[in-house]
């Protein structure tokens, strides 16, 4: 399949075409690695805003390939005595600024912070691209919905929405902080995590010809902190939370504000 993936034209995030190459990685060694996908990642960057990200998108055949399969880490339920630890810190992030309503979880993955969040008296609601977690998410009684984001029509429903390592993930993803931006009600949190290009941690990394992300098959973005920030404000939040996350290897998490 050497048309896997849909080239980017432009920078998804500022609309430049002026784009240079970062660098080609390998994701063969990747577990949901697929013959009939090229293995090959070219990287680019925008001589503008500064954006590094894959210099095109999966088609809808190669990510019906790609979602037949599911990493274990991903699956619902997946070591959830300690995940339930980690997404409670994540959650307690949040209760100043909120402590009910509705929380929708893009890309819920394990679920952990969906079932977390119901603990602490939010009402869970999840999505995710992989119809047998979500399946597996409404056996348990929680709201679950095999879809994107941008197809929830629901302006305003939501007091919290957590993306959590999902918006590297997305196509475009400030058509996907528009959207959130709508479904969140005025003075609504929005939570993400994702790895930091820009900390010295992903530096090292770099040195080492250790880093994982560069081969991560699934992302299509790198993000720093700094074009993060922007983008947010671009997209009408503010941030105002930085911290270390838990989930993965030097990521980053950032709480911000519908404003």
């Amino acid at each position: 399949m050497n048309d896997a993936r849909i080239l980017y034209s432009e920078c998804p995030l500022c609309g430049c075409e002026r784009l240079a190459l970062v660098g080609t990685a390998s994701c063969a060694r990747h577990p949901l690695y697929d013959a009939r996908i090229p293995a090959d990642m070219r990287w680019v960057r925008c001589e503008v805003c500064g954006h590094v990200f894959t210099d095109g998108y999966f088609t809808p055949e190669a990510c019906s390939i790609l979602f037949s399969r599911t990493n274990a880490n991903q699956q619902v339920g997946h070591d959830f005595e300690r995940q339930r630890v980690v997404s409670a810190r994540i959650v307690e992030k949040v209760l100043p600024y909120a402590d009910e309503g509705a929380w929708l979880d893009i890309g819920f993955g394990n679920g952990s912070l969906l079932f977390t969040a119901q603990e602490y008296g939010f009402t869970p609601v999840g999505t995710d691209l992989r119809a047998s977690n979500v399946e597996t998410l409404q056996r348990l009684g929680v709201q679950g919905h095999c879809a994107d984001l941008l197809s929830l029509d629901a302006p305003g429903a939501f007091r919290v929405i957590s993306m959590a390592d999902v918006l590297e993930h997305m196509p475009f993803p400030k058509q996907g902080l528009t959207h959130a931006h709508t479904l969140l009600e005025p003075g609504g949190v929005l939570f993400l995590s994702m790895p930091n290009l820009d900390s010295l941690a992903w530096k090292l990394l770099d040195g080492a010809r250790q880093n994982p992300y560069w081969g991560e098959l699934e992302h299509y973005h790198n993000f720093g902190r700094a074009r993060l920030y922007a983008l947010l404000a671009e997209t009408g939040f503010r941030p105002f939370r930085y911290g270390i996350s838990e989930r993965y290897r030097v990521c980053m998490e950032v709480l911000a504000l519908r404003v």
